[in-house]
């Protein structure tokens, strides 16, 4: 089970939480704040009384409210994120996952799986960091993965990524791969995210870039609802808009992932290539015809506080 000792109180943000004797359940020693730990997994979400309902811009138009963990939850019920999917689209995951790993040094710390889904980063991570926590809103994820990947330095918590339960400088590297576009306040995602990052800690975002979103008919209430639950849409100047003059942070990204090549179907050929030769050949078709299909973004905390210099507030790209 992950280290208590790691986390706070989701309520008052105290850090005095206690565990019973059964590890069966947890309270904050300052609040009385209660929560349920099932097969070794912290449910650490505010009660359902207690929740406030967000509001995105989609919401907003059409004058509803989005419970957000009651949908992810249900979804992950529903949808079985650890069956295959199409060949073409498991393809495409597995170069996101590949770009964003050759970002993580060997040696890394402690890391942390926002939205854990299939619990790639712990399938992959696991043998090269002292920790993998797989995080995610929905009980059912972060259990098949714990028992799928079985490691002894996999743990795994239930909680809200708008209302983390962690201490401020806990984790060296995030990952938070295909999730920021589902999150309702991504700006205030990006912020905690960083909040919790140790000092010269990692923050490694991927998202569909420019993506047009889509929508269908809802056939229960007869409203518009976005395809995959998609509900923004990013590029680098949102992201960099979402860059607080903090002075402790680096910002880049890069997009990468040739849409002609996934229209192509290229994948039947592609699959078999090394990771660095697929790469190289992205690289050429995006140069051919720019359609860039995933924006990766990294955040990096430094390890002082002192205001930096523009050339520090980098931004890379092609």
């Amino acid at each position: 089970m992950i280290d208590i000792k790691t986390l706070k109180c989701i309520k008052c943000n105290s850090e005095s939480l206690l565990v019973d004797e059964k590890n069966s359940k947890g309270s904050c020693s300052n609040c009385k704040q209660t929560f349920l730990i099932e097969e070794n997994i912290p449910l650490m979400l505010v009660p359902d009384e207690e929740s406030e309902l967000k509001e995105s811009d989609i919401h907003r138009a059409q004058g509803s409210k989005f419970d957000y963990k009651e949908h992810y939850k249900q979804d992950a019920i529903d949808f079985d994120y650890f069956q295959d999917r199409d060949k073409g689209t498991m393809h495409s995951e597995k170069r996101v996952h590949e770009f964003i790993l050759s970002h993580v040094p060997k040696n890394a710390g402690r890391i942390l799986d926002v939205g854990c889904g299939k619990a790639w980063v712990a399938e992959n991570c696991c043998s090269i960091a002292k920790e993998v926590v797989s995080l995610d809103i929905a009980f059912t994820n972060v259990d098949k993965a714990l028992k799928k990947y079985s490691f002894p330095n996999h743990s795994g918590i239930v909680a809200d990524s708008l209302n983390l339960p962690f201490k401020e400088n806990s984790f060296d590297i995030i990952i938070a791969s295909e999730i920021i576009e589902h999150i309702v306040m991504p700006a205030k995602f990006v912020e905690n995210m960083i909040n919790i990052l140790k000092p010269g800690g990692i923050l490694l975002i991927t998202s569909p870039y420019k993506e047009k979103l889509q929508f269908n008919l809802c056939i229960h209430c007869n409203k518009l609802t976005p395809k995959h639950a998609h509900i923004h849409s990013f590029d680098e100047n949102s992201f960099a808009a979402m860059q607080k003059d903090s002075g402790n942070i680096q910002f880049s990204y890069k997009t990468f992932g040739s849409k002609v090549l996934m229209h192509l179907r290229t994948h039947i050929f592609l699959k078999i290539l090394p990771f660095k030769i697929w790469l190289t050949i992205d690289k050429i078709a995006n140069f051919i015809y720019k359609a860039p299909a995933t924006i990766f973004v990294k955040w990096e905390k430094t390890s002082y506080s002192q205001k930096l210099s523009p050339i520090h507030k980098k931004v890379e790209h092609r």
